[in-house]
């Protein structure tokens, strides 16, 4: 009779059979830099962002009080039938 054989697995592949990347390769202070410069270009540009839609919220503000003013404007969004209001 044949013996059976027990299940081999593979071995698990080790940290040093990776390959080293970037972030391996630098040095922690040079890391640590990169980290701070892109969270300092994300806050920039989130400021920019905010900044935008402030811009963009004044400037819907603004036309929608200069219509107000507008007879015309107004006169087309009123509803013209005038029983509901006997």
């Amino acid at each position: 009779m044949v013996k059976k054989r027990g299940k081999v697995t593979p071995a698990a592949p080790s940290v040093e059979d990776k390959p080293a990347t970037l972030k391996d390769l630098l040095r922690p202070e040079v890391l640590a830099g990169l980290k701070a410069q892109a969270d300092a270009m994300k806050a920039d540009e989130q400021a920019k962002r905010d900044a935008e839609r402030a811009r963009a919220e004044a400037a819907r503000k603004a036309e929608e009080k200069r219509l107000e003013n507008d007879f015309g404007h107004l006169l087309s969004k009123s509803d013209l039938d005038w029983r509901k209001h006997k």
